[in-house]
């Protein structure tokens, strides 16, 4: 388990960035945390250690968009909004989960009985007792 502590958008943006830069095919990475701690803006980092330069937004209504411009496919999921994990299976989400790209769910708990025995867990929390914005990130293996 790896804890950062991070005291800006754009120090969290380095930590997704470094993320992607050491991102291997077939990796899925979920992100946990409440609305408005930064996962879009750690996503946003993870594109961009990838070599994606397009904005990333958060596919709220589509649950997954598809990145295809970087040194391998971003598949990034937001599962915020399903009603039902069937939905999952409309979209194919196991050609994305099991395929040759990087996967990023974020929302995961909520589709965790889909989720691959192995992927890495990311939580961000606030704590504004240390200042609006810091974030903990931990980065579990698993």
């Amino acid at each position: 388990m790896n804890v950062i502590e991070t005291y800006s958008a754009e120090d969290t943006f380095e930590v997704g960035r470094r993320i992607g830069q050491r991102a291997k095919a077939g990796e899925v990475y979920t992100l946990i945390g409440n609305l408005g701690v930064g996962k879009t803006v750690l996503t946003q980092g993870v594109a961009a250690g990838l070599g994606i330069e397009e904005p990333i937004n958060s596919p709220t209504f589509t649950i997954v968009q598809i990145y295809e411009e970087g040194r391998l496919p971003f598949y990034h999921f937001d599962v915020y909004r399903i009603g039902d994990v069937e939905e999952m299976d409309e979209i194919g989400y196991e050609d994305y989960f099991y395929g040759e790209g990087v996967c990023l769910i974020e929302w995961a708990d909520l589709i965790e009985e889909l989720l691959p025995t192995e992927y890495t867990r990311i939580t961000i929390e606030k704590d504004l007792h240390r200042g609006f914005d810091y974030r903990r990130i931990t980065i579990e293996e698993g």
